[in-house]
C-alpha cells in the first residue's frame, strides 16, 4: 500500500461488502469519532481513522473463521472467547490487516486486537479506539451533553470513565468480564 489514505479506503471498500449496514455505520462512526480523539490527544488522525474502519472488519465472519484468523497471533484464546468465539472478533481483523494487507503498524495492530477488552499495556491508540467504539454517537446513552463532558477529561481519565461504565455494564446484565478488562481499569486507576 503507499499510503495510509489509500489503505482506509481499500479497507472501507472491504468492510462495505463484509459488513451489515448498521456495522458498517457503525465503523463508519468509530472512524470519525477515533479520527477526533487522535486530533484532540495528538496521534496521527489517519491511524485513528484506519482503526476505525478496520475494527469491525471481521465481526460477522463465522466462529471457525474467528477462530482460526485469532490463534495465528501466537496468543492463546482464552475461555470467555472459546464461549463466546465472537469476541475474537478484533484478533481476528488484526491478523487479517496484517497477513493481507500488509499492516506492520504495533500501535495500530495493538489497539485494533484488544478494543474488545482492552489490555492494561495500552498504547495511547488503543485506549482511543476502545472509547471511541463506545462512545460513537449512534449508541444509545450517548448525548451532546454526554460527549462534551467526556472531551473535557485528559486520555486516561476519560479511558478509565469508558472501561468502569462498560464492567457497570456487563455487571448489571450478569455477563462476564474478562481479566483484561479488569486489569485495564486498574492499570489506569494507578
Amino acid at each position: 500500500m503507499s499510503s495510509t489514505a489509500e489503505l482506509i479506503e481499500t479497507i472501507r471498500k472491504y468492510a462495505l461488502v463484509a459488513l451489515s449496514k448498521a456495522r458498517y455505520a457503525h465503523s463508519i462512526r468509530v472512524a470519525e469519532m477515533s479520527e477526533t480523539l487522535c486530533q484532540k490527544f495528538g496521534i496521527n488522525p489517519e491511524l485513528g481513522k484506519l482503526c476505525g474502519v478496520a475494527h469491525d472488519m471481521c465481526k460477522e465472519l463465522s466462529d471457525d473463521l474467528l477462530i482460526s484468523f485469532a490463534s495465528r497471533d501466537g496468543m492463546p484464546i482464552k475461555d470467555i472467547e472459546k464461549a463466546k468465539p465472537s469476541l475474537l472478533h478484533g484478533r481476528a481483523a488484526a491478523v487479517k490487516l496484517n497477513e493481507d494487507y500488509a499492516v506492520t503498524n504495533r500501535d495500530v495492530l495493538q489497539a485494533i486486537a484488544n478494543h474488545t477488552f482492552g489490555c492494561k499495556d495500552l498504547y495511547d491508540l488503543g485506549k482511543i479506539l476502545y472509547v471511541a467504539d463506545k462512545i460513537e454517537p449512534g449508541r444509545e446513552h450517548i448525548t451532546k451533553e454526554y460527549l462534551d463532558n467526556i472531551m473535557k477529561m485528559d486520555l486516561n481519565s476519560m479511558t478509565a470513565f469508558v472501561v468502569q461504565e462498560n464492567v457497570d455494564f456487563l455487571n448489571a446484565r450478569g455477563k462476564a468480564i474478562a481479566d483484561d478488562t479488569l486489569e485495564l481499569l486498574e492499570s489506569l486507576k494507578k
